[in-house]
């Protein structure tokens, strides 16, 4: 009997062995199988992954003890493929799998549904998934569910949560869902202690039984379409951490008894409609950082603020907050950055803000603060930016802060702060930004300014600075704009300034200088904007200015004599030269003509120059010695007719070839650009088109320019230009209103002719900065704007494919006889492919230099526009 029963066991046993070791077999083969489809990834984790390891020595595997997979955690491990749903079903232990922060894409089927509930922690967030979220009702037993920012999108199951009572952790943000009220089912999973909701296309109202999650302790709502109040309901989950409600629609004052979050320490309700006061805030004495900015909230910050031990940001920026700013406010905390800009505060700045030696940026600018800058300042060594602009502040400025060591931007602007800058200047090794104009600055500008070394952009714009400008300013080798306008500064224009090669503008009107205008200055390549009137320079006009590219050159009411170079004689530049009793030309109405001495000196210059410019000056000699040997082989000048042309039409067109061919000549020369020349021609019924010449070449400017006539202008060259086929390919399929229509192009081997309308009101930088501006009121510049902006957003979204301008500057929007704008100047335009590798619409730089949209140059391009059109706008105050 006793044997038979240990016969029945041992089989028992072997039975149990066999049938062990063949779901652990089954296991092997179901993780080889998650290996294989993953075979693409860059990643060495799944070496250990192979029928000579032990499944339980493979890398991001742990085992129960049966020795049955319990858990794989594969997140941030460059995985790139589909992802296995049906062998991960196979895991019958599996409690765990974390496959967050990879490439894993395509759709996820339904196969959840065959998953066990022993699953309890499922990680899909942060990958590139598409269509809708599936099915999981079956994973009754999930603890924590993650799969924000995974690329879903369509109807979110929300039923399929129902039973999953035991859910502490719920992140679904950041995907795009089909719009969707607040899910109900979410306010019976009483266990949440952790919501991640935001950007998912929630629209409505956040329902009053969010009291319900009693265990919240972060609630992110964030970038939805949330409208009404924020709900009394909020007021019960008093073990909230975090919450997070900005960019919503939410209006309406801070619930009564939000003061009961006693433990909330991260608070961002910014970009709504919210009013009323602060008050309920001033009893959340944890609070470490602090966002309510553009809303529209009033009243004082409370005093209590100051007391808050833990804050470390503070951004109010954009309400209708009043009063005096707590003096004590950040004296007892380590604060990172305070912004309380745009805003109506008064009284003086809080003086211990940096008290505990840790703030970065303080930003108090466009309020109505009074009183001194107060000395404290000039220790904060961290400050990185310090913006206190369009205030009443008074005073000097603490000789600290001029040096401080870190600092990026130091704006004071439109103030009544007066004192020089100090030597102490010399010391900013980090400053980029400099912002003094429209205050009572005085005194001489420092030698020392030049080791400030990392400057980009020096404002000292109508102040009384005086003295000379030092030589050593050429030193500053970043430097893109010198605003330095409406002062008292004498003296010569430091020759040195051609050593700082990314300068875009150079801004010296109404001062005492006198002097010539160096001829160095013609070697700036990036400079466009130079404006030296109202000084007392004399001298001629260097030839060498000829040279740049520039889209404002005023150099009038000086003293200057001579010729005026003919290259600048457009109708760019009308108004340019007025107010210089001694200048002369032939071209111009109003100025006298240049006398025989003048021309000759002309000529000897001309020579000298040549003879210092050798080597440049052979090879634009061997190209003139073949031209005028093909003119005497011929006998005579050939006209252009003698090309082969082929015309192009993207419009009906009302004139021939020869209409446009025989009237680009010099006299009808408009402007220049940086692809190309532009003229005038009217044709025979008496309309006017503006016609862009594109030469196909790669010699120097200065030599195209000596080719003189119409001939010559279109002269045998090279290749197709870039520019010209850019904007080919981009207007030819644009039809909007508020782009510049491109009529036809014209091309032979050697040159480009595109046609456009004629807008006889000029660019919007012409109306807003040259002579030729006239008075815009408000109404004319917002149908400017928005034309403008619809022209771009047709640009980016109305096209089949995405065209980038990558060059959006108030010179390239030109403007019609009803002042309606459209833009232009395609140059540099790319066109977006839908599967496109080129990076370099993003990477590379294209455009006018200080035309940059500011920020990190990794956003995307949308972002970059936006900042960019943002950046232009500001021209008009």
């Amino acid at each position: 009997m006793a044997l038979a029963a240990a016969t029945v066991y041992f089989h028992f046993l072997f039975l149990f062995l066999c049938l062990l070791s063949l779901v652990h077999s089954d296991e092997l083969q179901t993780l080889l199988s998650i290996k294989s489809a993953f075979h693409g990834s860059h990643t060495k984790i799944f070496d250990s992954w192979n029928l000579h390891t032990p499944v339980c020595n493979f890398s991001t595997i742990t085992c129960d003890s049966h020795g049955f997979v319990k858990e794989i955690d594969l997140s941030n491990q460059n995985l790139y493929g589909f992802l296995p749903v049906n062998a991960i079903c196979n895991l019958t232990s599996l409690e765990k799998l974390s496959l967050g922060f990879n490439s894993i894409h395509g759709p996820v089927t339904q196969d959840f549904t065959s998953c066990t509930s022993s699953l309890n922690y499922l990680d899909l967030g942060n990958n590139f998934f598409s269509g809708p979220f599936p099915d999981i009702s079956s994973l009754t037993g999930i603890v924590s569910l993650y799969a924000n920012n995974s690329g879903f999108s369509g109807i979110f199951p929300w039923d399929s949560l129902q039973n999953m009572t035991n859910l502490v952790a719920l992140s679904l943000g950041d995907n795009a869902f089909d719009l969707h009220p607040f899910p109900h089912v979410i306010l019976n999973l009483t266990n949440l202690n952790w919501l991640y909701l935001s950007n998912c296309s929630i629209q409505g109202q956040i329902p009053e039984h969010i009291s319900n999650l009693l265990q919240l302790i972060n609630l992110e709502l964030a970038q939805n379409s949330i409208t009404g109040n924020i709900p009394h309901g909020i007021t019960k989950l008093n073990k909230l951490w975090q919450l997070e409600l900005y960019r919503n629609e939410l209006t309406g004052e801070f619930p009564s008894g939000m003061g009961n979050l006693t433990n909330l320490e991260n608070f961002d309700a910014s970009a709504n409609h919210l009013s009323g006061s602060l008050s309920e805030i001033r009893f959340m004495h944890k609070l470490r950082s602090v966002h309510l900015y553009q809303n529209q909230l009033s009243g004082e910050i409370p005093a209590e603020f100051g007391d808050f031990k833990n804050l470390v940001n503070l951004s109010l920026y954009g309400n209708n907050l009043s009063g005096k700013i707590p003096q004590n406010l950040g004296s007892s905390a380590e604060i990172f950055f305070i912004d309380v800009s745009e805003n109506f505060f008064s009284g003086s700045i809080p003086p211990h803000m940096c008290k505990m030696g840790t703030t970065k940026k303080l930003a108090l600018l466009q309020n109505n603060l009074t009183g001194q800058i107060p000395g404290t300042y000039a220790n904060c060594t961290t400050l990185i930016r310090f913006r206190v602009s369009k205030n009443q502040l008074s005073g000097h400025v603490p000789a600290g802060i001029w040096g401080l060591p870190n600092a990026e931007i130091i704006d004071l602007a439109d103030n009544k702060i007066e004192g020089p800058i100090t030597s102490d200047i010399g010391k900013a090794r980090n400053l980029v930004h400099l912002f003094l104009a429209n205050n009572r600055f005085s005194g001489e500008l420092p030698s020392e300014i030049s080791k400030a070394s990392s400057l980009v952009s020096i404002d000292l714009s109508y102040n009384q600075f005086s003295g000379e400008i030092p030589v050593s300013i050429g030193e500053l080798k970043q430097l893109n704009t010198i605003q330095f306008q409406v002062n008292q500064f004498s003296g010569s224009i430091p020759d040195s300034l051609h050593s700082s090669l990314s300068i875009n503008d150079i801004n010296m009107a109404f001062n005492s200088l006198s002097g010539r205008i160096p001829a160095s200055l013609g070697t700036l390549s990036a400079l466009n904007f130079l404006n030296l009137s109202r000084n007392q320079l004399s001298g001629p006009i260097p030839e060498t200015l000829s040279s740049l590219r520039l889209n404002l050159l005023d150099l009038s009411y000086n003293r200057l004599t001579g010729p005026i170079p003919e290259s600048l004689l457009i109708e760019a530049n009308n108004g340019s030269f007025l107010g210089n009793r001694g200048l002369c030309t032939e071209k111009i109405k109003g100025f006298r003509r240049c006398s025989r001495e003048y021309r000759m000196s002309k000529y000897l210059v001309a020579v000298l120059l040549c003879l210092v410019v050798a080597a440049i000056a052979w090879l634009v000699s061997m190209v003139a010695f073949f031209l005028l040997k093909r003119k005497s082989e011929h006998g005579e000048e050939r006209s252009l007719k003698d090309d082969s042309w082929d015309l192009k039409s993207f419009h009906i067109l009302t004139f021939t070839e020869d209409d446009i061919l025989d009237s680009i000549k010099p006299e009808n020369l408009i402007g220049r650009g940086g692809s190309g020349n532009v003229y005038k021609v009217v044709v025979r019924d008496e309309k006017v088109f503006a016609v862009k010449h594109i030469l196909h070449s790669h010699l120097p400017h200065n030599a195209l320019k000596k080719m003189g006539s119409s001939t010559r202008i279109l002269e045998r060259r090279g290749t197709r230009s870039r520019e010209f086929e850019s904007e080919v390919e981009t207007l030819s399929s644009i039809r909007h209103i508020n782009v510049v229509k491109l009529y036809c192009s014209i091309t032979s081997e050697d040159s480009s002719l595109l046609v456009y309308e004629y807008m006889p009101n000029g660019s919007l930088w012409d109306r807003l900065h040259t002579s030729k501006k006239f008075s815009l009121d408000w109404d004319a510049r917002l149908e400017i704007a928005l034309g403008a902006a619809k022209g771009l957003e047709y640009l980016h979204h109305g096209c089949d494919r995405p065209i980038i301008h990558r060059d959006v500057k108030s010179s390239n929007i030109l403007l019609d006889e009803l002042l309606k704008p459209r833009i232009a100047d395609f140059g540099l335009a790319k066109i977006v492919q839908a599967s496109s590798t080129d990076h370099e619409s993003t990477q590379t730089f294209a455009g006018t230099h200080g035309y940059i949209a500011p920020g990190n140059q990794n956003m995307d391009i949308r972002t970059k526009l936006t900042r960019r059109a943002i950046y232009i706008a500001s021209e008009w105050y």
